[in-house]
């Protein structure tokens, strides 16, 4: 292909973090990034299913325009609503109206854990006990034990991008410092776990996942499996 690689992301209207954190992590000469906004102001399974339903078809559309090589559904407690089979076909499903392969976030989330040989895994999340709760289920679906979880209580979207890394590192090492687990997932698009992770890493001794990570890894080793088909 003589042109960057085209990812296309659907990201919550509200979110702040996603696009810049994929900016940062795809290497700039092989990637490029293009977005459609899917309406999103309140961080509850009613609001994300109403997203998913109502909006998000017509942001494929219209990212569809854009002619992109992959599709990233960019949230990953909407995703999680149905369960991992619910998030891969979702995926699909919206990557078929943009006319390209799709990628969920939590499905990619447990592949990365997967890669990491994590069995056991805490789970931070900025989310309501209810969207903690549904990551956490997607998690065991995925065969993995999740013996310790915490979230933030944040309901309102934009706000989910509030606390610091340093902060979320801090929270992260308080909750879990004690805990008997193989890895650390933090969850969210929205959420500033990427810059985070190096020092939840440095302190608990532990791999550290986090949502935009692991869109990043598919979206490098979705791009070079095709490759090696070629």
């Amino acid at each position: 292909m003589s042109r960057a690689i085209r990812v296309g992301v659907l990201v919550p209207s509200s979110n702040t973090v996603m696009e810049t954190d994929l900016h940062r992590g795809l290497d700039h000469e092989r990637f490029t990034v293009h977005t459609a906004r899917m309406h999103l102001v309140e961080t509850t399974p009613e609001a994300e299913r109403t997203m998913v339903t109502e909006t998000a078809p017509e942001a494929a559309r219209l990212l569809g325009t854009a002619r992109p090589d992959v599709l990233v559904f960019g949230c990953t407690s909407a995703g999680s609503l149905g369960g991992l089979d619910g998030d891969r076909r979702l995926a699909e499903d919206l990557g078929e109206i943009a006319g390209c392969p799709g990628v969920g976030v939590i499905s990619s989330a447990v592949e990365a854990l997967e890669r990491r040989g994590a069995a056991r895994v805490a789970l931070l999340t900025p989310y309501t006990e209810s969207l903690t709760a549904s990551i956490a289920r997607t998690l065991e679906e995925g065969g993995m034990e999740v013996p310790a979880t915490d979230g933030l209580g944040i309901e309102d979207n934009i706000a989910l991008a509030d606390p610091t890394p340093e902060e979320i590192a801090a929270r992260a090492v308080e909750r879990f410092a004690g805990v008997d687990c193989d890895a650390l997932f933090v969850s969210c698009t929205n959420f500033r776990a990427l810059e985070a992770a190096p020092a939840i890493e440095a302190a608990l001794g532990r791999p550290v996942v986090t949502s935009n990570l692991a869109v990043i890894e598919a979206v490098e080793r979705r791009v070079e499996s095709a490759a090696g088909r070629a």
